[in-house]
């Protein structure tokens, strides 16, 4: 068994991915996926500990360590967010829209809003 370790836990990804993460906390109080606020004095293995969330997954082609593909979340939000990617306008109406059902005609991990 072949086994592979995810570009932002090694190499340069990994130091960015940290520098980030230090970033993050600092500067955003909310989930990026359900809106509430986080408490960040909040510890693991507590569902509501702040982690760090890719808003593209990195198996769907998102950047392991760009601030931009970054986001502050729930552990418990993050865990059941797992690899899916979110409908635009999510934070309106947290609804999660599973790969299998977007349209196939568009690459949706590349899409931005207005490009």
């Amino acid at each position: 068994m072949v086994s592979t370790v995810r570009a932002d836990r090694q190499g340069q990804h990994r130091t960015a991915f940290e520098k980030n993460k230090k970033r993050l906390l600092m500067t955003q109080n909310t989930c990026g996926i359900c809106g509430m606020p986080i408490d960040k004095s909040l510890k693991p293995p507590d569902p509501m500990s702040p982690v760090v969330d890719h808003i593209v997954p990195i198996s769907k082609g998102g950047h392991p360590s760009s601030i931009d593909n970054l986001q502050l979340a729930h552990w418990t939000c993050n865990r059941q967010k797992s690899d899916k990617l979110y409908a635009d306008g999510f934070k309106k109406k947290p609804q999660v829209i599973g790969n299998r059902n977007l349209p196939q005609s568009i690459n949706w991990a590349a899409y931005r809003e207005g490009g």
